[in-house]
C-alpha cells in the first residue's frame, strides 16, 4: 500500500476515536445485532445496551492477517482484561450479549424490541442533571482512555500500516 493512502487511513482512525472521545455528553450505545466491525465503538461509550442476539468480534484484523493496530488493542484489552482482550483479538472469538455482560463489556441485555426504549430512558435520565455535571462527568470520565489513545493509537496505526504492506505488491521500480 503506498504511504499516502495508508496516511488517509491513519489520519481517519485517529480522528474517529479521538472525536468519539471529544464528545462531551454522555453516550449510550444501543446494540442491536452483530457487532463485528468497529465494535470498539460502541464499547467505548459510558452506557452499552445490546440486544439478546447481539455478538461482538473482530475478524477483520488478526484472523484476517492485519494488525489489529486501529485503537482494537486498546479498547479490547481495556474492557475484557489484558489477557482475554489479546486472545479476543488473535482468535477472532465471538462473544455473545450474555458473555459480554458477564465480562462486563455491556450494561444491560434486553429483548430487541428493548433496546432502544431503554437507551432513550436512560438519556432521559441522565438529561435531568444539571448541564456542567453531564458535560464534566464525560470529560472526567474520558481522559484516561484519551490518555491512552494519545500514547498508542498512533503507534497502533503505523504498525497495522505496516503490516498491511505484505498484502499489497511492490510498487515499481
Amino acid at each position: 500500500m503506498k504511504s499516502s493512502a495508508w496516511d488517509r487511513v491513519y489520519n481517519e482512525g485517529k480522528h474517529l476515536l479521538m472525536n468519539h472521545l471529544n464528545i462531551e455528553v454522555p453516550m449510550i450505545a444501543a446494540v442491536n445485532g452483530p457487532a463485528h466491525r468497529h465494535a470498539e465503538l460502541a464499547v467505548l461509550c459510558d452506557i452499552v445496551l445490546a440486544a439478546e442476539h447481539t455478538t461482538f468480534q473482530d475478524p477483520a484484523h488478526f484472523p484476517n492477517g492485519t494488525v489489529p493496530g486501529d485503537g482494537v488493542h486498546i479498547v479490547w484489552p481495556l474492557v475484557l482484561g489484558v489477557n482475554r482482550g489479546r486472545y479476543f483479538l488473535l482468535t477472532g472469538q465471538k462473544i455473545s450479549a450474555q458473555e459480554a455482560l458477564t465480562l462486563g463489556v455491556v450494561n444491560e441485555v434486553l429483548p430487541r424490541d428493548r433496546v432502544l426504549p431503554r437507551a432513550w430512558e436512560l438519556a432521559e435520565h441522565i438529561a435531568k442533571r444539571p448541564t456542567l455535571a453531564i458535560r464534566y462527568a464525560r470529560v472526567a470520565m474520558t481522559q484516561t482512555l484519551k490518555r491512552m489513545m494519545l500514547d498508542d493509537l498512533g503507534y497502533g496505526l503505523a504498525l497495522e500500516g505496516l503490516g498491511a504492506g505484505e498484502h499489497w505488491p511492490a510498487p515499481p521500480r
